[in-house]
C-alpha cells in the first residue's frame, strides 16, 4: 500500500481514520478530502491503492466516487466507512464497486485489523455487516449457478467463514498451492474477484447460514 485517500466531511472522523490508517500501514501516503469535488481532484493526480469513503457528503454521495474509481481505477480498493448499517446504504455501495464496508463505531483495533487484512485478501467488513449480508442472502432461494465440485464447495464455505488460505490448507490437509488453484477456479466459475463477493455467493448458494 503506497497511496490512500480519505473522503470524509467531518474533521474529527477524518483525523481518526488517518491515524488508524497510518497504524495499519505506517509508510502509506495519505491524502484527505472533505468533499467529492476535492476527492475527484486528488484522483486526477494520484492513483490510489486504497480509498476510505464516507457515504453522505455535502456535495453528493460517496457512491459516486466509488463507481468512478471502479471504472477508471479498478486497482483501487474502495472501502465505505460510515455510521449506516442498513440495506438501503449497504447494497448501493457494494453495487457501485465497494470492496468493504466498515462502521465508524467499531473498536479501533478491529478497524486497524480489517485494514491490514486487505493485503492478504481478507474482506474489510464489520462483523455486523457480514451477518446482515449472510442473513439477507440466506432468505433468498438458492439459484442454480456454475457447477462446483464437492471440494470447491468445501473451500468456498471455509473462505466465506473467514478462514485464511493457510488455514484452509491446514484444515483440508492440502498444499497452499492446491488451495490457491481451487480459489482461482471458484472465482472464475462464479465471476467474482474478492473474498467479500465469495461470502455473498456462498450465502446465495446456501453454503453458509447466519
Amino acid at each position: 500500500m503506497n497511496h490512500a485517500l480519505i473522503l470524509e466531511d467531518q474533521p474529527e472522523a477524518r483525523t481518526w481514520m488517518a491515524e488508524k490508517l497510518l497504524q495499519a500501514y505506517p509508510t502509506i501516503e495519505v491524502k484527505q478530502a472533505c468533499s467529492l469535488d476535492q476527492a475527484f481532484k486528488h484522483c486526477k493526480k494520484i492513483t490510489f491503492d486504497l480509498a476510505l469513503i464516507d457515504i453522505n457528503l455535502p456535495d453528493g454521495t460517496g457512491n459516486e466516487l466509488i463507481l468512478n474509481l471502479s471504472q477508471t481505477s479498478p486497482q483501487t480498493i474502495s472501502i465505505v466507512v460510515t455510521i449506516y448499517d442498513d440495506e438501503h446504504h449497504i447494497f448501493p455501495a457494494l453495487q457501485a464497486g465497494a470492496k468493504g464496508y466498515l462502521l465508524k463505531d467499531m473498536p479501533a483495533e478491529k478497524f486497524i485489523e480489517r485494514l491490514q487484512g486487505i493485503t492478504s485478501g481478507e474482506p474489510a467488513l464489520s462483523s455486523e455487516i457480514t451477518l446482515k449480508l449472510v442473513r439477507y442472502f440466506s432468505t433468498i432461494n438458492p439459484e442454480p449457478g456454475p457447477l462446483l465440485t464437492a471440494r470447491e464447495k468445501e473451500v468456498l464455505t471455509l473462505i466465506a467463514k473467514g478462514y485464511t488460505q493457510p488455514e484452509v490448507s491446514q484444515l483440508l490437509d492440502l498444499s497452499p498451492h492446491t488451495i490457491n488453484g481451487y480459489i482461482k477456479t471458484i472465482y472464475r466459475k462464479l465471476s467474482i474477484n474478492s473474498r467479500a463477493e465469495a461470502t455473498l455467493e456462498a450465502a446465495r448458494l446456501g453454503l453458509v447460514r447466519p
